[in-house]
C-alpha cells in the first residue's frame, strides 16, 4: 500500500491536513469546553459527534446528549463557528428503526442538515456494518476468535430483515461512515483510497479511517512531535479518532502535553478543517470511489493485526 500513497496538492498551499473526529462518550457540562475553546483559539475546524436524543433505555457508555439545553446551545455555538456536529447514532443505547428515523430528522431539525459524518456507537446494536460485518471471509473468522462472546448478529442495522434495520436512511442520508482505525499518525497513508465505497456493503455511501487516539495518552503519543514532523514531511492528511472526555480536561484545565502539541500543530503549515470538508476535497482528487477487494483485504489484514497486538499488552 505504501505505493500507492497519494500525494496531494493541498487547498491554499498547504503542506498537510490534520482533523479530528470526536466522539461523544461519558462526555459531561464541562468535560471538554475548555478543548475546544484551545482549538478555536487555534484556528482549528474539527468535528464532534453528538446524540440527537436521549432515549428511553439506560446505556452502555453514556454521557450528555442534546436535549440538554446548555449543551445544545454550546454545541450550535461550535457550529456557527465553523466546527462540524457528526453522528454517534441517534442516542447512547440500542435503537429500532422508528427511533432511528425519529433521531435523524431530529439532527437535521437543530442543526440545518442531515449528519455529513458519523461514527458507530459501540453501544449500539444498529451499528452499520459493524463487529464481524466489518471484515470479510478469513479475516471475519479471526476477528470472531479474537470475540468469542460476541454474538454473530450483535450488530443489526444493515440487515434488512431486523428491527434495527435503518441501512436505506443511512445510505440517504449520511455521506461519510468511519470504519478502521490505525496507529499511524497520516491516515491517508494507512487508507489510501479514503473516501472509498464498498460495493460489498452497499448501505453506506462512503466510509473513512481514522487514527487512534482515544484517549489523552495515546493521543498525545501518537501526535507527538516526530510524527508532526513526519506528517508534513509525508503531505498526509490525518483524521484523529478520539474521546475529549477521557483525560484532556483535569481541573477546568487543558491537559498540558495536549496543549503543548497543540500548539506546535497550529503554528506548522496545515490544513485544518472538519472531517466532512477533508473527506469532500480528497474525494475530488480521486479517480475512482470504488475499492478494490484486494485492498480491502489488505486494510483488514492491517487492522486485524493490530487489535492483535494490542490483545497482547499494547495499550
Amino acid at each position: 500500500m505504501g505505493s500507492m500513497h497519494r500525494r496531494i496538492q493541498w487547498p491554499d498551499g498547504k503542506s498537510f491536513a490534520f482533523t479530528i473526529f470526536d466522539d461523544p462518550d461519558y462526555q459531561g457540562s464541562g468535560s471538554v469546553e475548555p478543548v475546544y475553546a484551545l482549538l478555536s483559539e487555534l484556528g482549528l475546524r474539527t468535528t464532534v459527534s453528538a446524540w440527537p436524543v436521549r432515549g428511553a433505555g439506560r446505556p452502555r457508555i453514556g454521557g450528555i446528549t442534546c436535549e440538554d439545553v446548555a449543551y445544545r446551545e454550546w454545541l450550535l455555538d461550535l457550529q456557527r463557528k465553523g466546527f462540524e456536529i457528526g453522528l454517534h447514532n441517534v442516542t447512547y443505547h440500542t435503537s429500532a428503526r422508528p427511533e432511528t428515523s425519529d433521531g435523524l430528522e431530529r439532527f437535521k431539525e437543530l442543526f440545518g442538515h442531515y449528519p455529513h459524518s458519523m461514527a458507530n456507537h459501540s453501544g449500539c446494536r444498529e451499528g452499520m456494518y459493524w463487529g464481524r460485518d466489518r471484515l470479510s471471509g478469513v479475516h471475519r473468522l479471526v476477528y470472531d476468535l479474537l470475540h468469542p462472546h460476541q454474538s454473530r448478529n450483535e450488530f443489526e442495522g444493515h440487515k434488512q430483515h431486523s428491527p434495527l434495520f435503518w441501512g436505506d436512511l443511512c445510505q440517504e442520508k449520511i455521506r461519510y461512515v468511519r470504519n478502521f482505525t490505525f496507529s499511524d499518525i497520516n491516515t491517508l497513508k494507512a487508507c489510501p483510497f479514503m473516501p472509498y465505497q464498498d460495493p460489498d456493503r452497499p448501505f453506506v455511501q462512503s466510509w473513512f479511517a481514522g487514527s487512534e487516539g482515544p484517549c489523552v495518552t495515546t493521543f498525545t503519543n501518537l501526535l507527538c512531535e516526530e510524527n508532526q514532523d513526519r506528517l508534513v514531511a509525508e503531505g498526509g492528511a490525518s483524521i484523529m479518532y478520539t474521546h475529549f472526555s477521557q483525560g484532556f480536561v483535569e481541573n477546568g484545565r487543558v491537559h498540558k502535553r495536549f496543549e503543548v502539541l497543540m500548539r506546535r500543530l497550529s503554528r506548522l503549515n496545515g490544513w485544518f478543517v472538519p472531517v466532512h470538508t477533508l473527506l469532500d476535497f480528497l474525494a475530488t482528487t480521486q479517480t475512482t470511489h470504488i475499492i478494490p477487494r484486494s485492498d480491502r483485504s489488505h486494510l483488514e489484514r492491517r487492522w486485524l493485526l493490530q487489535k492483535i497486538l494490542k490483545t497482547r499488552g499494547r495499550s
